[in-house]
């Protein structure tokens, strides 16, 4: 139950992120406690529409030009999150640094955040002769503020941020974001009742009531098919495939970490569901699936040991929208805007970029230059660059890393490598090699070596051949059952 009273704001608000009709945030929470819930071999992931995905939704129907065309992207993400379990390409999360994936993460935040802000304030109309630009809509939207509106707005997010700390104990079970709905929706009432007229219909969420076949019908949009052989879908559907499976992986690798029972979930099993989940939801007209780690702790911390929670949560909102959409419909974009500011500063996580700078300059200039890259350009582009600055580092890290060390005993110098030897070495070991003095003996001491590169071994040979000439003894030895490939 905990589940539900979490899931019904973020939902709403994550499709009001994205632009998109608010039923489709329901119908994505539907599908991914009843079905990505079913075939999920996780006890306690609770899977639904992400935040994450919000700025690459909104981004991604204004390319595509259509909500409909979206969805055709959607499901064609699940068909590459299918191949990628069937490929047992779980696995890849793990060889992404942690430092690009919190600078994605990070970015996604700041512009979650950025695009909360004007509903916030009351800005709710969305076309207003103004560009279609983030930060352009967010300084226009200071130019019309609603005064009564930002109060609540304002106080709602001081709630959803203090309530964490200063709430009775008792009351720490319900969640900030219940609190915020619960006291956003009463404020709007009260402002309205007694005849201050802040809130009108368009600061408000704006559900279909569904009452008949007829009516779900109308109200559920489809993949617009005809737009299959545009090669923008399927750049679209791979974005969403890699960030949804990037976030459906550190999501699951953090719920088994907390789960009180301690069980693993298997990466790539845990792919093809939510490729399914996703085929579905697109073909419904849902938002991106991913596993939720704010839902999936909430369903820990509430008692949750199986999928049954999970499977119920689904259940209970789909009964919320064929019987209490009227009632939702009270809930004001302004306590929505709130609860994903929170969600926005979450991903942000200022403790994180402080880590990341005690932890060094290779960790922390990959994350701001994601975050930066990302901003500017798109999110692939922006990891792409991330991964490479990343790349850079690693290589200059293990180019400084000691290959091995010279013991000096007189007339014989014994040079014993290190554990691990690669081509990057090469210049250091050749160098010391090439300048190794006439009429001497050399021991090359590989003894404590797991791994040399092909190429450092034929720069030995090619050395033991030129030490004849110079009067070099050379005794090579210690690489019994050395591995010589990473493969």
């Amino acid at each position: 139950m905990a589940v539900f009273f979490v899931s019904i704001p973020l939902c709403l608000g994550i499709a009001h992120a994205s632009g998109v009709p608010l039923l489709s945030g329901l119908i994505s929470g539907i599908i991914g406690g009843l079905i990505v819930g079913s075939l999920s071999k996780s006890p306690l992931s609770v899977s639904g529409p992400a935040a994450g995905l919000a700025t690459i939704a909104v981004n991604s129907i204004q390319e595509l030009g259509s909500h409909e065309a979206f969805l055709l992207a959607v499901s064609f993400a699940g068909v590459f999150q299918l191949i990628l379990g069937w490929l047992r390409a779980g696995i890849i999360s793990k060889y992404i640094p942690h430092c690009v994936i919190h600078g994605m993460l990070a970015a996604i935040g700041l512009l979650l955040i950025f695009k909360q802000i004007p509903h916030l304030v009351g800005y709710d109309i969305e076309v207003m002769g103004v560009e279609d630009n983030t930060l352009t809509t967010v300084f226009h939207s200071f130019l019309h503020i609603n005064f009564g509106i930002s109060i609540i707005g304002l106080l709602s997010l001081s709630i959803i941020f203090l309530w964490p700390k200063y709430a009775p104990a008792k009351l720490k079970i319900l969640p900030g974001s219940v609190i915020v709905v619960l006291f956003s929706t009463l404020a709007a009432y009260l402002y309205n009742h007694w005849g201050l007229n802040s809130f009108t219909t368009d600061h408000f969420v704006d559900i279909p009531i569904i009452n008949s076949l007829s009516s779900l019908s109308e109200n559920i949009r489809m993949p617009d098919w005809a737009m299959v052989n545009n090669s923008k879908i399927y750049l679209v559907a791979l974005t969403l495939a890699i960030v949804a499976s990037i976030e459906t992986l550190l999501s699951i690798e953090a719920v088994d970490k907390i789960d009180p029972l301690k069980r693993h979930t298997s990466s790539s099993k845990e792919l093809l569901a939510q490729g399914i989940g996703n085929i579905v939801s697109g073909c419904v007209g849902g938002l991106p699936i991913t596993s939720v780690i704010v839902r999936s702790s909430v369903n820990v911390s509430a008692g949750g040991r199986t999928k049954t929670s999970t499977i119920l949560h689904g259940f209970l909102i789909l009964l919320g929208v064929m019987f209490f959409a009227g009632f939702l419909n009270y809930i004001p974009l302004t306590g929505l805007a709130a609860v994903l500011i929170h969600t926005g500063y979450k991903l942000v996580s200022p403790r994180k970029f402080l880590k990341q700078y005690k932890q060094g300059w290779d960790q922390f200039i990959p994350s701001i230059i994601t975050v930066i890259s990302i901003l500017l350009s798109d999110l692939l582009i922006g990891v792409a660059i991330g991964l490479t600055v990343s790349a850079f580092f690693i290589v200059a890290k293990s180019y400084a890393s000691s290959s091995f060390i010279v013991e000096d005993h007189g007339h014989k110098k014994i040079m014993i490598l290190g554990e691990s030897i690669h081509f990057l070495h090469k210049y250091k070991i050749v160098r010391f090699l090439n300048n190794f003095p006439s009429e001497s003996t050399l021991e090359i001491n590989a003894s404590r070596t797991i791994f040399i590169d092909n190429d450092i071994e034929d720069a030995i040979n090619d050395f033991k051949e030129m030490a004849k000439e110079k009067n070099i003894t050379v005794i090579y030895g210690g690489l019994v059952n050395k591995k010589r490939s990473f493969f």
